[in-house]
């Protein structure tokens, strides 16, 4: 039977683009105009000691931020990768646990920043002057951060209940009314920054209650007061899951406080003085956000395309796809710098007037320290493209390049030689290294898919045909790179006639997704460290995720229909409930792998051992992710044997005979 392909593989690459980005690029203004909308009338209403005062308390709401997403994008991807298994009780599990610890986490950062909120402002760069506004501000802030980073993890679960047009309006009317509510309680009620305050945490009440009131409509699971109750293994699961975006927010915290504290000592040795060069900063950091905002959302609405063509191995689409989403971004980031060179003064007047020395500084900022924001329209799809092909190290190396690894080090640099302007320029040195990198590494890979054929594999679905039996022996080997174990499952399977799966997994696999082989091949059982910072905020499931649970389904059923030998792949846990399983875990001393690796593998001896150790360690990380356990703990199997302790034979006869026994024991 012919499967039906996947409409990524197919339908037109614009038409794509346009359906996954907007709503992505929508999402994302809406969050960086809610925060733009308060400076705006700050600057209006109070002036720019006031918009001072908000980008000093403004970390503290992107530290709530980076709370709310990693439960929020943790409790997500828990909820799809469980029902993607048929577990829906676990996934239920998950999201209540998600939304318990972020009502706990709320409530304690709420009482913290009560307490602690002038020793916070200090350490990010408040001034005197700045001071009494930023009490008066960070204070009624604070009241409503549990109702913003509640309402903030729900809009993540939310989405991934399959209701996003639910969570983006539950986001814009907050917005909107946000919108609204400023210029009424600043220029209405003459209320000021705490005006501004008031109007924010009222919206942020709107957006979390109607989030709370999606609860009782869930699609895919039903809550009760038992997944509420906090579990230590599934909170621990989540956050791992969520961690990349709670990484990711916190580098934006702690760029903004090396930031401020800098413009604070060097912008008082200048004619500006602190605070100006503190509110200019602010602002301009915004509005490049705009253009940011719009870059990630092209990018990530074309993330599911690049994952699913790659894997597909259908390479011109790939780089169908890479071209459009750059040149978009491109364009983008080019008319952006357009407008801050030649507008800056027209742009900065948004935010409300300013003294002689104030313009002057704002159009210094935006001419200079957005010199090179066209580069951002190649480094930041480069990052998003690299996650969504599997390649972590590249996407995690240039996500945290531009902020941590290039712009921090500049700006210390730059501002201790050159002073205030010094610290500006670190901006384009940031954004030029950043792009110099991407840059090569993007030239690399479209080198390659160059290079690469495009495969397509067109096969007959074949079924898995067998007497169904109550008692099916089923035998799982997990086992060390090189210590022979693929090769003893072999022996089992043919001792006991018996089905070997091991390939012929990789293969139905490609059947069911349209993925090619080589690709699953070579991105099944391994993870790397890094990957844990290629799940971010707006990203879904990557096809790693998909891969396992595909693969899940397919191991259950041949389980169901089959006696069978299955080798690796998480086996052992996946059917951890069936009675008649046999877990076998294979390992051998090093000098042996090292014999075995160079002699059928190709391995050369020099490399040998780096290479068995690295394999072992992507399949351990595989392994921890998706079961939370450890391994190579031997209380997670049956036999743990040394395979050269009596030979493979012995030890493959021995596996049988435990096996039998095992199943004669069940009734």
């Amino acid at each position: 039977m012919e499967k039906e392909e996947n409409i990524l593989g197919k339908e037109k690459i614009g038409k794509l683009i346009k359906k996954f980005s907007i709503p992505c690029i929508i999402s994302l203004l809406v969050n960086s105009l809610y925060n733009i909308v308060d400076q705006i009338f700050i600057g209006w209403g109070v002036g720019y000691l006031g918009n001072g005062a908000t980008n000093v308390v403004f970390p503290l709401t992107i530290i709530c931020l980076a709370f709310s997403l990693m439960l929020g994008d943790g409790s997500s991807a828990y909820l799809s990768l469980k029902l993607g298994e048929k577990k829906k009780d676990e996934a239920s599990k998950g999201v209540g646990n998600g939304i318990a610890v972020s009502v706990i986490i709320a409530i304690v950062f709420c009482a913290i920043t009560l307490i602690f909120l002038p020793q916070l402002l200090n350490i990010f760069g408040c001034t005197d002057a700045l001071r009494e506004y930023a009490l008066k501000y960070g204070r009624i802030i604070a009241i409503g951060l549990p109702f913003m980073m509640i309402g903030t993890a729900l809009n993540s679960v939310i989405r991934a209940d399959g209701s996003p047009k639910y969570s983006m309006t539950s986001m814009v009317t907050g917005a909107v009314l946000n919108t609204i509510l400023d210029p009424i309680f600043i220029f209405v009620f003459k209320m000021g920054v705490e005006g501004a305050a008031i109007a924010t945490i009222f919206s942020q009440f709107i957006t979390f209650l109607l989030n709370i009131l999606y609860i009782k409509r869930f699609k895919s699971i039903k809550l009760s007061k038992a997944d509420i109750k906090p579990k230590l293994n599934i909170i621990k699961k989540i956050v791992t899951l969520g961690i990349s975006s709670f990484i990711t927010q916190m580098s934006f915290v702690f760029v903004m406080a090396v930031e401020n504290n800098l413009l604070a000592k060097y912008g008082a040795e200048s004619k500006f003085g602190s605070e100006i060069p503190i509110t200019v900063v602010g602002i301009v950091m915004k509005v490049s956000q705009i253009l940011n905002s719009i870059i990630i959302g092209i990018a990530t609405g074309a993330q599911p395309i690049f994952g699913y063509n790659y894997g597909a191995r259908k390479f011109d689409r790939v780089k169908e796809t890479l071209k459009i989403v750059l040149g978009s971004s491109v364009i983008i980031s080019t008319i952006a710098f357009i407008l801050f060179q030649t507008i800056p003064d027209k742009l900065i007047s948004i935010f409300g007037s300013g003294d002689e020395l104030y313009m002057e500084f704002a159009c210094l900022t935006f001419r200079t320290y957005l010199l090179l924001c066209i580069c951002n329209g190649v480094q930041i799809p480069s990052g998003i493209f690299f996650q969504a092909i599997g390649k972590s190290s590249k996407s995690a190396l240039l996500s945290l390049s531009r902020q941590i690894l290039l712009l921090i080090p500049s700006m210390v640099i730059l501002s201790n030689a050159f002073g205030i302007v010094g610290l500006l320029s670190a901006g384009p040195v940031a954004d030029g290294l950043a792009f110099i990198l991407a840059t090569i590494l993007l030239v690399r890979e479209v080198k390659y898919l160059n290079k690469t054929s495009t495969v397509t594999y067109e096969k007959q679905e074949s079924d898995i045909i067998n007497n169904k039996s109550d008692k099916n022996i089923i035998i799982t080997i997990s086992r060390e790179y090189g210590s022979g174990g693929r090769y003893i499952g072999k022996l089992v399977a043919d001792k006991l006639g018996i089905k070997f799966y091991d390939k012929d997994l990789i293969t139905q696999i490609a059947e069911t997704t349209g993925l090619s082989e080589e690709y699953i091949e070579n991105n099944e059982q391994k993870r790397d460290k890094l990957a844990a910072l290629n799940n971010g905020y707006y990203f879904s499931l990557n096809n790693s995720d998909e891969l396992f649970i595909k693969e899940s389904e397919l191991i259950k059923k041949i389980a169901n229909k089959e006696s069978c030998v299955i080798i690796g792949r998480c086996a052992d846990f996946i059917l951890k409930d069936n009675e008649n399983i046999t877990k076998v875990f294979i390992y051998s001393d090093m000098e042996s792998k090292i014999k075995r690796a160079t002699k059928f593998y190709g391995l050369e001896k020099e490399n040998a051992e780096k290479e068995i150790k690295r394999i072992n360690k992507l399949r351990a990380n595989h392994y921890k992710y998706y079961t939370e356990k450890e391994w190579n703990d031997n209380s997670n199997y049956d036999i743990c044997i040394n395979s050269d302790a009596l030979g493979s034979e012995k030890v493959a006869d021995l596996i049988c005979e435990i096996a039998k026994q095992k199943e004669t024991s069940v009734v």
